[in-house]
């Protein structure tokens, strides 16, 4: 029960991450994000993996939380 759930949870999660760094990064350059007014010293990969994972662990806390819901429901 527990890997068709881990999928469940990690498909959607994974496909928004790709669609919000797509969009976010498309609309922002990540060589003038500011964080805690210093720039980030960091090469372009490692902000487009930084945030990619942090899009997606954001989906998995959504849809986690949704499934947990929708579990609890029955």
């Amino acid at each position: 029960m527990l890997r068709p759930m881990l999928m469940i949870v990690l498909w959607p999660a994974f496909l928004m991450a790709c669609a919000a760094t797509g969009l976010v990064f498309s609309l922002v350059d990540p060589m003038e994000l500011i964080v805690l007014d210093e720039r980030l010293q960091m090469h372009l990969t490692g902000v487009y993996t930084v945030g990619f994972f942090a899009f997606w662990l954001l989906g998995i806390l959504s849809s986690g939380l949704t499934a947990l819901l929708v579990q609890k429901a029955h």
